[in-house]
């Protein structure tokens, strides 16, 4: 498999999950900790499920608190409205100078649903329609502003060139929005779009519009396979593959190491569990494992999700990281600013833009 794809660069992040934590300081000490590291970006999940606080708040009170590393908040697509949420992201985006992405999730439970009362719960396959219809609007209104749209031209009294600015209508299954958007075209252009594509109903819309995809895999035959599938699908929807990045989702517990000898743990590899893929082991095997399938061709780099934030995070950045580097896999600064940058991703173009406009 590395014959076909080449190994490019490793990518690594993590998660900042802490359930029942309220306090902004402990989601700020584990996202400079994950910087530290040179981590591409750091997720927090949300859900209408469960309570806790709303990921996209908490993401934006750490972003004076970090530089460089990418904030990539869960927000649904179901029972939101599209035009506040492209604007949310598109502001997460500007506070932080180009490092926001959007993890696109669906929210499929009847609790869920009673908490609006608006309509039941859907099968997965038409929330995931809606999720694709969702991420398309979005596009389409960050772009609703060209590149140098706002003018603040004191002198002349002008602020906008409406010429650069475009009216965009959506209409989805369950939505319809009208633009322009009320925020400018983001610093990225479009915001990282993240999918978990391990389940079916998802890999439409992570082969279509995601600029990165986890897929929660225990065995590197499986996460090779969905890798694969989700390629073709990009490639079959008019993308090239190579601008979509996959990244192998695991639950991470970096106890002592006491594990390591146990089958389905440490050199053994991860495990299925209720939660999904578990790796149980040490930092350094842990190392050992990220660097065996990214060298194999099987991901483009992990995602882990800490078992004990702190614990596991600090022996993820010290440790796991620390070896990483030492060989020369896994950089040791940031060579840019924006998460595009750190995940070597193009800027896109505007849609609406009219190439040789003259000034």
């Amino acid at each position: 498999m590395s014959a076909r794809y080449g190994r490019g660069l490793l990518h690594l992040a993590a998660a900042l999950d802490q359930p029942g934590v309220l306090d902004a300081g402990p989601y700020v000490a584990l996202a400079r900790l994950a910087e530290r590291g040179g981590l591409d970006f750091v997720t927090l999940d949300d859900s209408f499920a469960r309570p806790g606080p709303d990921a996209l708040g908490v993401l934006c009170r750490v972003t004076p608190a970090t530089r460089r590393i990418g904030l990539v908040p869960t927000v649904t697509t179901t029972h939101t409205d599209p035009f506040r949420v492209q604007a949310a992201v598109a502001t997460l985006d500007w506070v932080s100078g180009g490092r926001a992405g959007w993890r696109i999730d669906v929210s499929a439970t009847e609790e869920e649903a009673r908490l609006f009362g608006r309509r039941p719960a859907a099968p997965a396959e038409t929330l995931w329609q809606e999720a694709g219809e969702y991420a398309d609007a979005a596009a389409k209104l960050w772009d609703s502003w060209e590149d140098g749209a706002e003018i603040r031209d004191a002198a002349t009294g002008r602020f906008l060139d409406r010429d650069r600015l475009h009216r965009v209508d959506v209409t989805g299954t369950a939505f319809s929005v009208r633009g322009p958007s009320t925020v400018p075209r983001p610093p990225q252009g479009h915001p990282v779009r993240v999918v978990d594509a391990t389940d079916g109903h998802a890999r439409t819309v992570a082969a279509r519009h995601a600029d990165v995809a986890l897929v929660r895999a225990a065995a590197p035959a499986q996460a090779a396979a969905v890798r694969d599938e989700l390629r073709e699908r990009a490639r079959s929807s008019g993308r090239h593959p190579d601008s979509l990045r996959v990244l192998v989702s695991l639950l991470v517990d970096l106890g002592d190491g006491e594990f390591a000898a146990e089958p389905g743990h440490g050199g053994g590899g991860p495990r299925p569990t209720a939660r999904g893929p578990l790796y149980r082991g040490g930092p350094v095997d842990l190392a050992e494992l990220v660097a065996g399938w990214h060298a194999d061709g099987v991901t483009d780099g992990f995602h882990l999700v800490p078992v004990d934030p702190h614990r596991d995070l600090e022996r993820l950045v010290n440790g796991t990281v620390a070896v990483l580097r030492h060989r020369g896999l896994f950089r040791t600064f940031y060579p840019g600013s924006t998460l595009r940058e750190h995940l070597g991703l193009a800027r896109p173009a505007n849609q609406y833009a009219v190439t040789g406009r003259t000034p």
